[in-house]
């Protein structure tokens, strides 16, 4: 059956930062929701892209060598092979889109890493 989704709802139910919950699946793609605060470790994902959206707040995402802002509304895709670290001053709740193969910390093992992902 067809459902459909409230994203307020679903950042209701999230409490913990940086661990991203599955609430969709489309085409090999996790649809993902997470609250980001704070800085996630800087990596890459060396076989998927990895699309961000800011539903609420903003979040900087910092490159090797300059730094890119997402406001509430806007997204990014970074491509894959791009080293890259998440950073958000104020929570922000961020809906990502990535191959379901995609670790949330790419290449680099850390206390962030999740590999059994809730489903909302």
């Amino acid at each position: 059956m067809l459902e459909v989704k409230k994203l307020n709802e679903i950042f209701d139910q999230i409490n913990e930062y940086w661990q991203p919950h599955i609430v969709g699946e489309l085409n090999g793609q996790h649809v993902k929701a997470a609250k980001f605060k704070g800085q996630f470790p800087m990596h890459k994902h060396d076989d998927e892209d990895e699309m961000f959206l800011v539903i609420k707040g903003l979040i900087q995402i910092q490159f090797a060598d300059y730094t890119k802002t997402i406001n509430e509304g806007q997204f990014i895709v970074i491509p894959k092979g791009h080293l890259h670290s998440p950073i958000a001053e104020e929570e922000a709740h961020v809906v990502l889109f990535e191959p379901i193969s995609t670790l949330n910390t790419g290449d680099t093992e850390s206390e962030y890493t999740q590999r059994d992902l809730k489903k909302l």
